[in-house]
């Protein structure tokens, strides 16, 4: 029960879309209108500039970190689980919030927020890894599914089973919402947009 709990206050806060409020305030739109639809950083900083961007990032981070503190204030026994639980819940929301016709966005932010809770050695280790991909590559869907694959092996090793499964349904999750991004790649259609010139 601790754990459907903390999934569902993850759901109800992870389906708070901080780039669908900043859409409408800045345009009098949803966030469905502006360049590739997705809800998500990276498409309102393209359309609406970095600061927005910066904006909608700090509140994914927050919704994720407030799921996690609530949890963590009502089960304490959970341990490194609560971030796990609560994290997959706000993922859950913010890639298919009920209200949105479960349209949401990618996940990565509320991703990379859930691994680092859950265990800020191993989830910061494995962004930055991330990012150096993304960077390196151009391609965001290729940073994106290597962050949380780089979390499953320690979760397993250092947090046990059900961590580990937890961290596998996180990057599936993941690989689901950028399968047709990484198919773009292998056909050389997608755009570098992080290429250094």
């Amino acid at each position: 029960m601790e754990r459907l709990l903390c999934l569902l206050a993850g759901y109800v806060c992870g389906g708070f879309l901080t780039a669908e409020l900043v859409a409408r305030h800045c345009t009098g739109k949803s966030a469905a209108y502006l360049g590739t639809g997705n809800p998500g950083m990276a498409n309102l900083a393209h359309e609406l500039g970095k600061g927005w961007g910066a904006v909608v990032l700090a509140g994914d981070i927050a919704k994720t970190a407030l799921a996690w503190l609530l949890c963590r204030a009502l089960f304490p026994g959970l341990g490194a689980l609560v971030g796990l639980w609560s994290g997959l819940g706000a993922v859950l929301g913010h890639n298919f919030p009920a209200w949105r016709r479960f349209r949401g966005g990618k996940g990565v932010a509320v991703t990379c927020a859930a691994l680092i809770l859950s265990s800020p050695l191993w989830g910061t280790l494995a962004c930055l890894i991330g990012l150096a991909v993304t960077l390196l590559s151009g391609w965001l869907p290729l940073g994106a599914v290597v962050i949380p694959a780089l979390f499953v092996p320690p979760a397993f090793a250092f947090d046990g089973r059900e961590a580990g499964l937890l961290a596998l349904i996180l990057a599936l999750v993941m690989l689901s919402r950028h399968i047709r991004g990484l198919g773009r790649i292998l056909r050389g259609e997608e755009a570098r947009k992080f290429r250094r010139h």
